[in-house]
């Protein structure tokens, strides 16, 4: 069938090839149910206006606009897989320009299934906790619900659990299929994730596209997100003013941790992780640098099993001890409720409708998935008779389907005889068949049939809290989030993510999460709430990068040197000495076989190969001591404190990382010293940021501590090699020295051309008003250890202090008139050996000090038992 000639003509070469049959390459109707077109190949209604917009920006224009995306997307780090240890494994997700548009009236009733599905959700979890009518008469088998690994009999016939909605979160998976109408694939009850993607799918399309998302009647996503903060607030109860709500993650490895810390931070949580957390009294606390502070709500983002060690898996390090207990006595109110996992079980989907009759008295508005559960004879039977059929899953391997047709015949057997043997584990569902939606290809500038998979998001009425289960109501999200792939794949494995537009009768106004007060407000600061894990992420995020800037510029030092030797003869001496500094070997005798196969080379000497490949193997991931290495130190742990970061700073990490995910790649010395030129500059741009958008309480005097603590020791070992160690010293490398700490300026305009030991020392170990001198670091190092919290009354000083104490008296009470002769006096040089050993010394200490005294967090201890002493003992 042929566009009609009524569509506008940059409209009808818009849709180009959209139209046409992919099996005849004609325009005709399609066997799908598409998403844009209609029979007739006329845009949908919901459509009209963004296709409008869209051909007349042109294809071109949309490229920009999808290059935009992809760039703000990245400078924000969003990314839906885990962050690698690995630099080059880190990439992003691509987020399609054209959303899914739903109609206002398509909607209504998409929206009454989606209550509807949350209600019978809740009343079934109700129900299974509390007195199990459902499985007493027969609508559910007790071995479909007792065999799964998520119903936690730790958690059932709790008075408590009655007292609070079980369910608060919940989010659907649904397609629509072949024949246009909406089917459910699943439910996602214990830690709903993607809500937070959603909004920042939303904000990214607004940004890259702010003239039509201006324009455009859709319904904003922030008031759910306002109302689910209420919703928590409440779970609080009315016996805190200013309850603590805190978000549990799984931590950086997580592969959603990026929305963790962004709802964390969107919402005005406290990010924490299972070490975090202390069970005290019956009482959940975090672990703070002042000392416990009570949690009243934790929003968790791990799975049930791995949430207490001590009542549930104890092999989990994600959890805390004793939660379980916390829960039950209603000392923490827990968003989802433990034991939610159940509702997940994919066999529910065969009796939902039965249940759905007889929970709520109503008929199943959305239909489920076709599904068969094997644990009765029936479904058995049928699945036998057409193996081929079916996609079988066993929920004890929850991650892993069973396609016969795609198994060999040993396996087919194998899946046979379990199948027999425990049938009550498998669930058998029909494949699925999904309609087509619109997406623009930026590579192709056309628009291409895809298939994506839909996730929405429901939550209870925030003023619903205090009623009974039967009397609650839930709202949903106006919006939601798309993925490409086949119909059901995994979130995590799809490369593109959709934008889900709900039309809206008029264009909605905008809604923040920051409200008007009502009365006077509790001012607060960070202070000593800081959790420990935190300021340690801190404390070592900046020993890492400061480590890792003192090796770039060492190594940028390194290949300018040998840029500037003759490749045909040895390399020059200050090279030794700076590969000595980068703790690199070139011992001849370990080195005979690679320098006799360097031998041949016409245009290089063996040992200019020699050492340009042992330079540039540092730029290697698989080196402990090279840069990639020292980066992923240094990322994991800013990515441990993401909530703390202003998002200028993670830009400047962003663009550290993309630098890495080329460095392994990069193996010529000009392109290797021109990126460490880049590193150097962005890793002074982060901790400038930090310096001027970090408030300057206990997290940022952590960084600062761990800086300066590194620095001064890379300052005190290089000045030991320039001046005291070297094989070759001599102005060539004390050039070295002037250059790397960025002190060659400063330094020709105070002494002009002439270079003197005894000025260099001046400069880089006495001038207290020289940032980069020994004496201001320990300075501003002794400023910021005494104005951090202190555990108890004590009068006198702790470790950390004494050594700093110990490290400036040894500096101030120096005969510098002994130090003024390196070059000729021995006893100079013995005395100046002697100095920097006794300020490396503490140094070396007082990292471990600090980590004792703030981040171990050592309680007092508490008796557990009375004894009674007898006289006759």
């Amino acid at each position: 069938m042929q566009l009609p000639g009524s569509l506008d003509p940059s409209l009808k070469q818009f849709l180009g090839d959209y139209s046409r049959d992919p099996s005849t390459g004609r325009p005709g109707h399609h066997s799908q149910h598409d998403e844009l077109l209609d029979l007739d190949g006329q845009p949908r209604a919901q459509w009209q206006a963004l296709m409008n917009e869209f051909s007349a920006l042109g294809a071109d224009f949309l490229v920009s606009r999808s290059e935009e995306a992809q760039n703000l997307l990245h400078e924000n780090g969003v990314t839906f897989n885990p962050y690698e240890d690995d630099p080059g494994q880190l990439r992003s997700w691509q987020l399609d320009c054209l959303p899914w548009v739903i109609s206002t009236q398509e909607w209504q009733g998409l929206e009454a299934g989606l209550k509807q599905r949350s209600r019978l959700l809740e009343h079934l979890l109700d129900d299974l906790y509390g007195h199990r009518n459902v499985i007493n008469e027969g609508l559910l088998p007790p071995e479909l619900v007792f065999t799964h690994p998520a119903y936690l009999f730790a958690a059932a016939d709790s008075p408590s659990q009655l007292e609070r909605p079980l369910l608060i979160f919940h989010g659907t998976d649904l397609i629509r299929d072949e024949q246009g109408q909406w089917l459910v694939l699943g439910d996602w009850t214990q830690s709903p994730s993607g809500a937070g993607y959603a909004l920042e799918n939303r904000i990214t399309l607004a940004r890259a596209l702010p003239s039509i998302y201006r324009e455009a009647p859709i319904s904003r996503l922030a008031g759910f997100h306002q109302a689910q903060h209420r919703c928590l607030a409440g779970l609080a109860g009315s016996g805190r003013e200013q309850p603590n709500i805190v978000l549990l993650s799984p931590g950086p490895g997580s592969p959603g941790y990026f929305e963790h810390a962004w709802l964390a931070n969107y919402m005005n949580f406290s990010l924490v992780e299972g070490d975090d957390l202390v069970v005290r009294e019956g009482q959940v606390s975090v672990r703070t640098l002042g000392g416990l502070t009570q949690v009243d709500v934790i929003v968790r983002q791990i799975n049930d099993p791995w949430c207490d060690p001590l009542e549930l898996r104890p092999d989990s390090l994600l959890g805390v001890p004793g939660l379980l207990q916390a829960a039950r006595n209603g000392e923490v109110r827990i968003a989802n409720a433990l034991g939610a996992g159940i509702l997940e079980h994919p066999a529910l989907a065969a009796f939902l409708p039965g249940l759905c009759q007889r929970l709520l008295g109503e008929t199943l508005l959305l239909r489920c998935r076709e599904t068969l559960w094997c644990g009765n004879a029936e479904g058995l039977a049928q699945v036998s008779q057409s193996l081929d059929e079916w996609v079988l899953r066993d929920i004890s391997q929850p991650n892993q389907a069973f396609r016969a047709d795609q198994m060999s015949l040993e396996a087919i057997q194998r899946l046979r005889l379990d199948l027999h043997q425990r049938p009550y584990l498998f669930t058998a569902q029909k494949p699925l068949v999904s309609s087509v939606t619109p997406g623009f290809n930026p590579q192709t500038k056309k628009l291409e049939r895809q298939h994506a998979t839909l996730r929405f998001f429901s939550l209870v009425e925030p003023d619903d809290l205090g009623k009974p289960v039967h009397e609650r109501h839930f709202r949903v999200m106006p919006g939601g989030l798309a993925w490409v792939g086949e119909p059901g794949a995994p979130l995590m494995q799809s490369r593109t993510v959709k934008d889900v537009w709900v039309l809206a009768p008029v264009p909605q106004p905008h809604i923040s999460m920051l409200r008007q007060a009502q009365g006077p407000i509790v001012v607060t600061r960070d202070g000593k709430d800081l959790p420990c894990r935190v300021a340690e992420s801190m404390f070592w995020m900046g020993r890492y990068g400061e480590r890792l800037d003192t090796r770039a510029r060492l190594l940028r030092e390194a290949l300018g040197r040998l840029l500037q030797d003759d490749r045909h003869e040895a390399t020059n001496n200050i090279l030794q000495d700076l590969l000595a500094a980068l703790d690199i070997s070139l011992d001849p005798e370990t080195l005979e076989d690679e320098i006799e196969a360097a031998r041949g080379h016409a245009r290089f000497s063996p040992e200019y190969i020699l050492t340009r490949d042992r330079l540039l193997l540092l730029f290697a991931d698989d080196q402990p001591e090279g840069l990639p290495m020292l980066f992923s130190h240094f990322v994991r742990n800013s990515r441990a404190v993401r909530d703390h970061l202003g998002d200028d700073s993670w830009r400047a990490i962003n663009s550290l990382r993309q630098r890495f995910n080329s460095m392994p790649r990069t193996r010529g010395v000009v392109v290797g010293q021109r990126l460490l030129e880049a590193m150097v500059l962005d890793l002074s741009a982060f901790f400038g940021l930090c310096n001027e958008t970090m408030p300057h309480h206990y997290g940022w005097r952590f960084l600062d501590i761990g800086r300066f603590i590194e620095r001064t020791l890379g300052s005190l070992q290089l000045l030991k090699l320039a001046l005291l160690t070297a094989t070759h010293p001599g102005i060539p490398l004390w050039e070295v020295v002037l250059s790397s700490t960025d002190n060659f300026t400063v330094y020709r305009r105070r002494y002009r051309s002439q270079l003197h030991p005894a000025a260099i020392l001046d400069l880089l170990l006495f001038d207290e008003t020289n940032p980069r001198s020994v004496g201001y670091m320990l300075k501003r190092l002794e400023r910021q250890i005494t104005r951090l919290p202190t555990q108890g009354n004590s009068p006198y000083r702790n470790l950390e202090k004494r050594l700093i104490i110990e490290a400036t008296s040894k500096l101030h009470l120096v005969d510098i008139n002994m130090l003024a002769d390196l070059e000729n006096s021995e006893v100079a040089r013995e005395a100046l050996t002697q100095l920097l050993d006794q300020l490396i010394e503490p140094m070396s200490e007082l990292s471990n000090a600090v980590s004792h005294s703030h981040f171990s967090h050592v309680e007092p201890p508490r008796q557990l038992v009375t004894m009674q002493y007898s006289n006759n003992s």
